[in-house]
């Protein structure tokens, strides 16, 4: 598989979202996820992302907060190939103690409590990837960002990321990291482009751009082919899915991209993997691209 670069980490050009794994219509077969994860692993990804808010709405303090943390760390536990070439990307400052409602807790103090219970429910002595998972108006963003620098600074993480963040937060937050700021995770899908800005900067900066939903999300994935007729055609022509087309795509766009499309069952983790193989045409990625703006 074709490999990118996030941090001082070598990672498979696409990863694995673990989020449709634990919120609500998860699998009810727990071995269903694990499967689903072996199966990404085995097919050559290296990048798994998760939350510490992918768990079911309504909860704060019981077990099912880190649902996806718990999860993806007993299937590489189980899993019988090279663990430490896994990088496994968390985030914090996003809460789910509402029913259907996603909140925001960026305070200096949550953040670094966070970290130390995700490194806990991963069984790391250090976090991999920790990224914020999304500005809080209620604190400054230097704030939020100072509590992840004081985590990397503390050898709590071994590398800082942020989330759903614009240039101006791109910015700061490498200058409160004094430099060290190594990925942005936004939404980036052929239905939803507002991000193009973001990953031109972070193309000009060097720094991992990690589409999340770039499939379009759970529930519009399997829509992809209708929704744009461009798509099919290529994947037709070629004789693949129109979301491994996609990812493709993305692949293509720039060098700093790294995909993380969900999947909870193991023939859809493995396709998504290998669509890092898919080869495009100059024409081809002209007519994706045309095919997404519109």
């Amino acid at each position: 598989m074709k490999t990118r670069q996030i941090g001082s980490r070598t990672v498979s050009a696409i990863g694995l979202g673990g989020m449709p794994m634990s919120i609500e219509g998860r699998p009810e077969d727990r071995s269903q996820s694990i499967a689903a994860i072996h199966a990404s692993l085995d097919a050559g990804v290296t990048f798994i992302d998760t939350a510490d808010a992918y768990h079911l709405s309504g909860h704060k303090d019981d077990d099912e907060v880190g649902h996806n943390e718990k999860l993806i760390a007993e299937a590489l536990r189980s899993w019988g190939g090279d663990r430490d070439a896994v990088l496994v990307a968390t985030k914090g400052g996003h809460t789910r103690s509402n029913k259907d409602s996603w909140e925001k807790d960026g305070r200096p103090e949550h953040l670094k409590e966070a970290a130390k219970a995700s490194a806990q429910r991963l069984g790391v002595d250090a976090i991999g990837l920790y990224q914020f998972h999304r500005p809080d108006p209620d604190v400054p963003y230097e704030e939020s960002i100072g509590a992840i620098r004081d985590l990397l600074d503390e050898g709590v993480i071994a590398m800082a990321g942020i989330s759903n963040a614009d240039p101006d937060q791109i910015r700061q937050a490498n200058d409160v990291l004094g430099g060290r700021l190594v990925s942005v995770q936004n939404q980036y899908s052929p239905a939803f482009l507002s991000s193009r800005p973001e990953l031109d900067l972070c193309t000009e900066m060097g720094i991992a751009f990690l589409p999340w939903s770039p499939l379009g999300g759970i529930s519009k994935a399997s829509d992809l082919g209708s929704t744009y007729d461009v798509f099919q055609q290529v994947a037709d022509a070629k004789g693949v899915s129109p979301q491994q087309v996609t990812l493709a795509w993305m692949l293509a766009t720039s060098p700093v991209v790294v995909p993380i499309p969900g999947s909870s069952r193991p023939e859809t983790a493995k396709a998504s993997a290998e669509a890092a193989d898919v080869e495009l045409t100059d024409d081809e990625k002209s007519r994706l691209d045309s095919a997404a703006r519109h």
